[in-house]
């Protein structure tokens, strides 16, 4: 039986008029509008005293049906009257330590849920969710009398029910939690509900009850129920758990709301300027100011002193289309002083819990500063109730499915619950799941990324590209050896600013795999279990797929993402030294009588560059391409181009500079794709590792400097190679 369930002979006579903490009394006076306060006596009354008509709608019940038929006008409501009944009949003789019949605590929590819009299978299970756990009601009769949906939910919940949250939810019990709730977000519907409830009546409890009680609250269910969007139960779950950690905060808290609520609403005049402007638009919109909560005006309090008369609500615009939001925007920014650091579209972009809305800040012409919400009225019933207004996702024809043993496919599940089940089955270890999990609960902030093939990836504030391609990916990340962001080339290590593009690299060799600093960058659970669970126990077959190993060569010093490499790795072809080459040829001369040609080092020019030529000591020309730099200095300098031109002959010598990311074999697939082309090496020279980028550099014989491109063309389509580019290196003449 619950704890809230109790015999009425041992109820004391005091605990039959329950008193509340002040701070909770004055919190329930200023509950949110169209959410009442439940008259649990008045609901007691009507309970034990029962339906006089056959067929009629328990009088119990009508604030239940009322909510009901308010957004679902043709529901039929006689599934809701059975349970009832079932649920009345089951707790009878059982009492809250509040005093009141128990049958009123699944009506409360019934009603809460029917006024955020839940469907009727929701709120019949609802109403039976402690018939199982509580009384002699078994599964087995659920599923007879109401079929296997609502058997499904009350199962869920009575397995929620066995979840020990002492000691703020031991990770093992909490993790079967998730996977309870993971099966149908419905399950964790009704819980929120449910705990809703007995925080609003938790004044009965013991202090330090009360504390424990609000402290899981605080740790495992508010920030679930921001995951799952249900705003209008987080945000007075918050106030009502802040009313009770944190007591002399939120006294000060509702003092300071009480003397704005005194002096006037300053949003008000603003909220009739915006009434104007778009009526004389012509665009039809409802606006309203919307009250903070007591937490809101807190955390603005602490980061601000002086509070203005306006930080204590925010307007609500409210329109009928996708459309009238941007057009509601494009007015309120032409008529008043918008601020433009406060823009975000949420429409275009949904955050991770399916929250969708424009956000801005306009001033007015006192220079007060208002904060302005802007969406649609079925987007503003999804930012209230989240996945609670989505309905039933198992009646929609395709969707439908049988109620079977193991995960069910729901197609309103947000995604951050799909990672968190498969985290729960990749993590052995659950004191190491419980910490990822808290620390992913604990991030108040999100970012939106856009992905290269035009989606989106929502991600935690202080993110990094290695947390995208976990979150894009999933273990095939592992294989992840760079990326571009907003277009530029970036380590995996770069820390993702909200709106940015991400382009992720992927290896196609087998063997790559993430390196241990990749856990210094990575802020996700997800990323960070993966790659933990890959460096505790690699794929033992990537070792022997490449073959048998070569000598300490090409592959020895190119360094893997795993790889430490500390020194130099220069890699010579038989008939050329290391150093850096500069070669004296005869396919550029020149008309000075005596003179040699040489082709400068810095640019290496081909045929058909454009040339110029600077004489320098020892009888020699340097031929530079125009473009050069070199050939900027020269000329500041005063230094005269001499003219050189290019001789008949096709064949040519070019340094070329090959920016890689490390992985194994990648020196040996370069140097086939340029003995494809039929080129010659004459020497190459392969950097240490940085960040897991390699540079190389060839010096190459060309038959054709015509075929140049092409040769740059195929080593740059080489797996890992995001660049090849002539040798630009810093000239000494």
């Amino acid at each position: 039986m619950s704890a809230e369930a109790t015999n009425p002979n041992g109820v004391s006579p005091e605990l039959r008029q329950p008193v509340q903490p002040a701070a909770l009394q004055r919190n329930a006076q200023v509950r949110r509008r169209g959410r009442p306060r439940i008259d649990l006596r008045r609901l007691g009354k009507a309970a034990l005293l029962g339906s006089t008509t056959r067929g009629r709608t328990p009088d119990a019940i009508a604030h239940v049906a009322e909510a009901h038929r308010a957004h679902h006008p043709e529901a039929d409501l006689t599934i809701l009257s059975r349970a009832y009944v079932l649920a009345e009949s089951s707790h009878r003789g059982q009492m809250r330590k509040s005093g009141e019949p128990y049958i009123t605590h699944p009506l409360a929590v019934t009603l809460i849920l029917a006024e955020l819009g839940a469907e009727t299978t929701t709120l019949t299970a609802s109403l039976l969710h402690d018939t199982v756990e509580d009384t002699d009601v078994t599964l087995d009769q659920v599923r007879e009398q109401f079929g296997d949906e609502v058997c499904f939910l009350v199962d869920g919940v009575t397995k929620l029910e066995k979840v020990d949250y002492g000691a703020a939810a031991e990770p093992e019990t909490f993790r079967k939690m998730l996977v309870a709730t993971g099966n149908d977000v419905r399950v964790m519907s009704i819980k929120l509900a449910d705990r809703l409830h007995n925080m609003r009546t938790l004044g009965v409890m013991r202090p330090e009850k009360q504390v424990r009680i609000a402290k899981v609250t605080h740790d495992v269910l508010i920030p679930l129920a921001e995951r799952l969007g249900v705003q209008a139960l987080k945000t007075e779950l918050e106030d009502l758990v802040f009313a009770i950690l944190q007591p002399d905060d939120y006294a000060r808290t509702r003092a300071l709301i009480d003397d704005n609520g005194a002096q006037g609403d300053p949003l008000a005049p603003i909220a009739d300027s915006v009434r104007g402007v778009l009526k004389d638009a012509g665009i039809t919109a409802e606006v309203v100011i919307r009250p903070r909560h007591s937490v809101s005006v807190h955390r603005i309090s602490r980061k601000r002193d002086d509070l203005r008369g306006t930080d204590f609500g925010r307007l609500l615009v409210l329109v009928a289309e996708d459309a009238d939001c941007y057009a509601v925007l494009g007015e309120l920014h032409t008529c008043f002083t918008p601020v433009i650091s406060e823009f975000k579209d949420f429409i275009a972009s949904p955050k991770f819990n399916l929250y969708q809305s424009l956000h801005t800040a306009v001033a007015g012409g006192d220079g007060a500063v208002a904060e302005v919400l802007i969406r649609t009225h079925q987007m503003h019933k999804v930012a209230e109730a989240g996945v609670v207004a989505l309905g039933n996702p198992y009646a929609q024809p395709d969707a439908a499915e049988s109620v079977t043993e193991g995960e069910r496919v729901d197609p309103t599940r947000p995604g951050w619950l799909s990672r968190l089940l498969e985290w729960q089955e990749s993590t052995p270890d659950p004191d190491a799941f419980w910490s990822s999990l808290r620390a992913d609960l604990a991030q108040d902030r999100e970012i939106t990324v856009f992905r290269s093939d035009g989606g989106t990836l929502g991600l935690p504030a202080g993110a990094s590209c290695v947390d995208a391609a976990y979150a894009q990916y999933g273990e095939a990340a592992h294989a992840c050896i760079g990326a571009r962001v907003n277009g530029r080339l970036a380590t995996l290590s770069t820390v993702l600013r909200d709106g940015d593009s991400v382009q992720l690299l992927l290896a196609h060799d087998a063997a790559s795999g993430p390196s241990p600093d990749w856990l210094d960058h990575a802020r996700t659970p997800a990323a960070r279990i993966a790659i933990a669970g890959w460096l505790a126990d690699p794929d033992p077959d990537t070792a022997h797929d490449a073959g048998p190993q070569k000598d300490a060569g090409p592959e020895g010093a190119e360094a893997s993402g795993r790889q430490e490499e500390s020194t130099p790795a220069p890699v010579a072809a038989p008939e050329a030294a290391q150093e850096a080459p500069r070669p004296l040829v005869e396919n550029a001369v020149t008309d000075l009588p005596d003179v040699s040609v040489r082709l400068a080092g810095c640019c290496t020019p081909v045929p058909p560059d454009r040339v110029l030529g600077f004489a320098v000591r020892g009888g020699v020309v340097t031929v530079h391409r125009e473009g050069c730099s070199a050939v900027t200095r020269m000329r500041s300098l005063g230094r005269e181009p001499v003219a050189v031109r290019w001789q008949d002959t096709a064949d040519c010598r070019v340094t070329l500079v090959a920016e890689s990311f490390g992985r194994p074999h990648l020196l040996a697939d370069l140097t086939e794709a340029i003995a494809t082309a039929g080129v010659e090496v004459v020497s190459a020279t392969v950097e240490p590792p940085t960040e897991q980028r390699v540079r190389h550099t060839y010096t190459l014989q060309l038959p054709d400097a015509a075929e140049l491109p092409a040769l740059m063309r195929s080593m740059r389509e080489v797996p890992g190679v995001y660049d090849v580019s002539r040798a630009q290196h810093p000239a000494s003449t």
